[in-house]
This record gives C-alpha cells, sequence and structure tokens, in this order.
C-alpha cells in the first residue's frame, strides 16, 4: 500500500480546505494523489479520516463553531464520493467487478450478499461508516451502505429483501447504544452476525460485546482485516445485557422530562447566570442536559459506570473551552442524586459519577 505520497504538508493543505470549507480544492488534493500513485485506501484512511477527526476536536475546544464543523465535513464527504468516483472510473474491481475478490476472496455461491453497512438508529455521524464502505469496497466487498440513523425496521427490511452476510453497524455516541442493541438482536436473529464500530462502543468495543456483537474494529482498516480474516463471521454468544439493567433504563426513560426540568430549574437557582440564557440559549443548555441524563441511561442499559463517566470527561472539557462554570455537573448529578435515590443500581451510576468530578477537579488543583 502506498501512502507515502501523503506527507505533512498535504495534510495541512487538506487541514487548510476543511477550515476555508473549499470542496473543490479538497477534491483537486485527493485526485492529484490518485492520479501521482497513492492508494486510494490510504487517502482514505491517512489523509480524509484522521483529518475529520481535527474537525471534531477542534468543535470541542471551541475553536470552531457548529456551523465550520458541519461545512468542513461536507467538504470530506465530497471528498469520499470523489476518491470513490475516481477509482470506479479506473477499477472494474471496485464495488464488486471482480469476483474473484469479493467477500474476501470466496466463491460466487459463498459471498452471497456482502456487507451491509449502516450508522446505528439515532446517529448521524455518518462519514466513518461511509470510509469503511469505501475501504470494504476498495479490498472487494460488495457493501451496501445505509447511510445515517437508520431505523431498526428499515434495517431488518434491508437484511431480509438482500440478505447480507454480515452487519457492519457504526456508533459514534454512546448514548445510542440501546438503540444499537436493538438493532444488533434483529440482525442476529435472522442469523447475520454482526461487526461493530466507533468510539460509541466503548474501550476495545467492550459494550459492542456487552450488547451481543460478534466483532468489533477501532477502524476501518481493521475492520476490512477482520472481515478478510473471518469471511463470513460466525455468530457468537449474545448480549450480557441484564433484565435489572432494562427495567432501570426504562425508569430513566419515564422520568426524564421532569429529571431535565428539575436540573434546569437547580441550574438556575444556584447559577445567577443561567437565569439571564434564554430562547436558543435555553434550549441549548436544555439539550445539554439531556445528553448527559441519556449518558446515564446508556450507562445504566449496559451496566457500566463509564459511559457516564465518560460524557462527563466531554462535558468537562466542552463547558471549559467555552468558560462556563463546570462546578454545574456536580449541581446536576446532585439533583439526580436527590431525584432517584430509591433506585440502588441507577444511584450507583450518579456516585460514580460524582467520584469522578472529584477526582477531577482533585487532578486539575494540582
Amino acid at each position: 500500500m502506498n501512502g507515502k505520497g501523503i506527507t505533512e504538508e498535504i495534510r495541512a493543505a487538506f487541514d487548510t480546505c476543511l477550515a476555508g470549507a473549499d470542496e473543490d480544492a479538497a477534491v483537486e488534493l485527493a485526485v492529484r494523489l490518485l492520479d501521482g500513485g497513492v492508494d486510494a485506501e490510504a487517502v482514505l484512511l491517512d489523509l480524509v479520516a484522521p483529518a475529520q477527526v481535527r474537525v471534531g476536536e477542534r468543535w470541542a475546544v471551541d475553536e470552531w463553531s457548529v456551523a465550520q464543523e458541519h461545512a468542513a465535513t461536507h467538504v470530506s464527504g465530497r471528498t469520499v464520493d470523489a476518491i470513490a468516483a475516481a477509482v470506479r472510473g479506473n477499477s472494474a474491481s471496485y464495488d464488486g467487478g471482480n469476483p474473484g475478490r469479493l467477500s474476501g476472496g470466496k466463491s460466487g455461491d459463498e459471498r452471497s450478499g456482502g456487507v451491509l453497512a449502516a450508522c446505528s438508529d439515532g446517529e448521524w455521524h455518518v462519514l466513518a461508516a461511509r470510509i469503511l464502505s469505501e475501504v470494504l469496497r476498495l479490498r472487494g466487498f460488495r457493501v451496501r451502505f445505509l447511510g445515517g440513523h437508520v431505523p431498526t425496521a428499515q434495517l431488518i427490511s434491508d437484511i431480509h429483501q438482500n440478505g447480507p452476510d454480515v452487519v457492519a453497524l457504526s456508533c459514534t455516541l454512546s448514548v445510542n447504544l440501546p438503540l444499537a442493541h436493538r438493532q444488533i438482536e434483529v440482525s442476529r436473529q435472522a442469523g447475520v452476525p454482526v461487526l461493530a464500530g466507533g468510539p460509541g462502543f466503548g474501550p476495545q468495543g467492550v459494550w459492542a460485546y456487552a450488547l451481543g456483537a460478534d466483532l468489533y474494529a477501532p477502524d476501518a482498516r481493521t475492520a476490512a482485516e477482520l472481515l478478510e480474516e473471518r469471511w463470513p463471521p460466525l455468530l457468537r454468544g449474545g448480549s450480557a445485557v441484564e433484565d435489572t439493567c432494562i427495567e432501570a433504563y426504562a425508569q430513566l426513560l419515564r422520568q426524564r422530562r421532569e429529571l431535565l426540568e428539575k436540573a434546569v430549574e437547580d441550574l438556575r437557582s444556584r447559577f445567577p447566570v443561567m437565569r439571564e440564557r434564554s430562547g436558543k440559549q435555553h434550549d441549548e443548555d436544555t439539550a445539554f442536559l439531556g445528553q448527559l441524563l441519556d449518558a446515564l441511561a446508556a450507562g445504566v442499559y449496559v451496566g457500566d459506570p463509564r459511559v457516564l463517566t465518560g460524557h462527563l470527561a466531554f462535558a468537562t472539557a466542552y463547558l471549559s473551552a467555552r468558560g462556563v462554570d463546570a462546578a454545574s455537573l456536580e449541581t446536576v448529578l446532585g439533583t439526580l442524586v436527590d431525584e432517584l435515590g430509591d433506585s440502588a443500581l441507577i444511584l450507583r451510576h450518579v456516585v460514580a459519577g460524582q467520584r469522578w468530578l472529584a477526582g477531577e477537579a482533585g487532578h486539575t488543583d494540582h
């Protein structure tokens, strides 16, 4: 694989294209690399993908606005489209043209329906799954890509209609784990193993396996290698989610609205500046708190407090970058302790969050 043409200067130039939302320049740069002999997979994985990670980081630290992040993401997506189109035009083997390489080198009878790639229900971060789809096609797999926020009903319908050999499911945000669980379940019930990917599934895919996924890959290159080595993947043991966790999760869903209202009320009471925020700002504050509640619910669902503490790590950095007192998070967790103290299972997660915040505050002080 020839990725040597992707120098630091090239990476900086592509970053400049994203910063300026310069779609034409980004596409031209990528196509020029391909014409110069740089492997298409390397352009996707060593140029576009890491640049998109930096886009997210710039938004998180408040260096870029949401609009800038969206514009840059659009440019990255158009660049992936251009790479795919260029390869299609130059290679008869791309996207199923070479029967000998389809589905990891299996014969026509064995390769069946190939890979069905999709983002989990509620997941709008599409680019990683899009890049995975193109990498798999480059390696000779037949791929159907359903896009972002794929409802479970749509996923199972496509499985029944097209008979894939494996479902590749992407999840960037851990708050979507309960929805992803249902998609993993219906896929496996249809006899189709699931390859999970994305940071939403936790460190080393711990929550992917808890939800019953058969394989986990942290990135597209690893996913392609796994499928080449284990085609078709075998169905494994199944979900480890406990009924008590599902019941506690359901309780949180029922109480979500009142919990959110109480958290907002307590914040406005303790922090006078919060009372001055109205309209769009108030809506943004409420949505931010809602994500914290959803992280708690997802952690309860999979039985792992690290879902909440991981979200708190993001939330702390996000607020600090915007000059907001992270003590507001302590207030929210205190509200949750008061409101949810009758559930020992849920309380364990909230207390873990409080301890994490106390430890993080102590670390910062030093």
